[in-house]
């Protein structure tokens, strides 16, 4: 398998990245580095190469997409909030990249595209556990985007015959996700509050509930994926979900400490309660989550003490 990883120094991307060097593949990273970073990389190695370019540049994309067999896109703006903010250049990253990436992989003859999608594209869930076929109902511009992407995938596959599939994910956590970066999930920024001895903020009661999936989990989910032949969409959480106080405890344990809990405010727009069901990630993926919340957790941990050299 020779892959291009869009996004591959990134922080789901980068984990792909060594997954799929393990598991014997030819590796191309196609990154423009905003986000991504070189340092978040495997050193050097004959089935690995680099592309410095954008996933909304054509020319660059089909530079890097050259001799590959497999695409795994992962480029995005990952930002509800900048999405609202900004919907225009969001539009432009995680639409007009993507089909750009699509139209390359066409051209190029590419067998299979996995692409990254999103838990957002629910909107607020109207029953639980969420399914493949829940209803859509995204509620910001980046949950809209995901939508329109999964939209594209399906009129390429028909139109085109690309095999295509796109990942829901839902809340992924773990080393090299960035506490101080605004893309980050509640679990990063609760993590790097607590190393940093800050107040841990709490928008509302704290009783919301999330499935929290492990950044390893998801590299090895990519793999499977680009092995697979599922088509369409495809739910990626562990299916259990916790509320975010009990998270909340199981860092405190990892970390050895107790956080200062600041409750603020419920966020506007946010999700109250969420949960997915894993049937068909388990059966037609071939893929069971392996860490739990507790040693994820710690893992997260250990990455960032060796970071700061503790």
């Amino acid at each position: 398998m020779n892959v291009l990883i869009t996004g591959g120094a990134g922080f789901i991307g980068s984990h792909s990245v060594e997954a799929l060097l393990a598991a014997g593949a030819h590796v191309t990273v196609l990154d423009n580095f905003s986000n991504g970073k070189r340092a978040n990389l495997p050193g050097a190695s004959d089935r690995m190469r680099v592309v410095e370019g954008d996933i909304r540049d054509l020319e660059a994309v089909r530079r890097a997409i050259a001799g590959t067999s497999h695409v795994l896109h992962l480029a995005a703006q990952v930002s509800v909030q900048a999405s609202i903010a900004d919907p225009l250049d969001s539009c432009r990253q995680n639409v007009l990249g993507f089909v750009t990436v699509l139209e390359a992989a066409r051209t190029a003859g590419v067998q299979r595209v996995v692409f990254a999608s999103s838990a957002a594209v629910y909107g607020m869930p109207r029953e639980l556990p969420l399914t493949e076929d829940s209803p859509v109902a995204p509620i910001s511009p980046y949950g809209l985007e995901k939508s329109i992407d999964e939209q594209y995938g399906r009129l390429y596959a028909g139109l085109y015959g690309l095999s295509a599939l796109g990942l829901r994910f839902f809340n992924v956590y773990g080393p090299r996700q960035d506490p101080q970066s605004p893309y980050s999930g509640v679990i990063s920024k609760w993590h790097g509050a607590l190393a940093a001895g800050a107040p841990v903020r709490i928008f509302g009661d704290g009783q919301q509930t999330r499935d929290f999936v492990y950044v390893g989990d998801i590299a090895q989910v990519n793999v499977l994926a680009l092995a697979a032949s599922e088509t369409g969409v495809c739910n990626v959480g562990t299916g259990t979900s916790v509320t975010l106080l009990d998270m909340l405890s199981s860092l405190e344990r990892a970390a050895g400490r107790t956080a200062d809990r600041r409750f603020e405010p419920p966020a506007e727009g946010d999700i109250r309660f969420s949960a997915t069901a894993t049937e068909r990630l388990r059966e037609r993926i071939g893929f069971v989550p392996a860490a739990g919340l507790d040693s994820g957790l710690g893992a997260l941990l250990h990455w960032n003490l060796d970071r700061r050299g503790g």
